[in-house]
């Protein structure tokens, strides 16, 4: 599938960022760098990525739990997965407990985002990062760490939500686009249906990740070619 080409050197811009940043440990995840963006796609490492959070604004509300699955064009590292539950800043909302069902009880006793920041950024590094709509995961990842540690964190991403988006656009044709048609719901459990992935229990940060991984590896197959460019993906 026909996608624009992403004008984004990642590979300079962490290089840049392991020079100029201040934290160790964002230091060691920048310097492990990322494949080049004319990386085919059947070679890139990926990491799906998913936050569980305490509300929408990334400005305000904070992350309660992290779910990491490596994968590859081929396969899904599940033994490698991890996932963390963290305090957040603030108190859960009643709304948020509704939507995750994480607790009071349960963070009561769970450790702040830095003590687990190192176990992450070691899942993720190396890795192009796979999110179901990056407004979400870089946001609040980014002002979760500049709150606590003073700098945020940039990195690669694909956005399958994004994906979903242009190949619906594309099959929408010429006079679909002339009468506007509507392209169909985005949201993770929908745009799965389409690839007939099975429906999983959704807001688990863990099992949230996995639908990710699987969901792109059924759009890079139903879409691209294996030896496309990931730079005409990641964001």
């Amino acid at each position: 599938m026909a996608n624009k080409v992403s004008l984004l050197d990642w590979p300079s811009r962490y290089q840049a960022l392991a020079k100029q940043c201040q934290s160790p440990q964002l230091r060691q995840f920048y310097q492990a760098g990322i494949p080049a963006g004319d990386t085919p796609l059947e070679h890139v490492p990926f990491a799906a990525l998913d936050f569980e959070t305490t509300g929408l604004d990334a400005r305000n509300d904070d992350i309660v739990s992290i779910g990491v699955v490596p994968f590859s064009w081929h396969r899904i590292y599940c033994q490698r997965s991890g996932h963390w539950l963290v305090k957040p800043s603030q108190q859960l909302a009643e709304s948020s407990i509704v939507i995750h069902g994480i607790t009071h009880s349960e963070i009561a006793n769970a450790p702040d985002l830095t003590a687990v920041l190192e176990p992450v950024l070691e899942a993720l590094a190396g890795h192009v990062a796979v999110v179901h709509y990056h407004a979400i995961e870089r946001p609040f990842f980014f002002n979760a760490l500049e709150r606590r540690i003073g700098e945020g964190i940039e990195f690669a991403l694909i956005d399958t939500m994004d994906v979903e988006h242009q190949a619906l656009l594309a099959r929408r044709g010429l006079l679909g686009r002339l009468f506007k048609d509507k392209i169909g719901s985005l949201r993770l459990g929908d745009t799965r249906l389409r690839y007939n992935l099975p429906a999983y229990q959704g807001h688990n940060a863990l099992t949230d990740a996995l639908a990710t991984a699987e969901l792109l590896q059924a759009q890079l197959r139903y879409h691209y070619r294996p030896d496309t460019p990931l730079s005409q993906l990641w964001k």
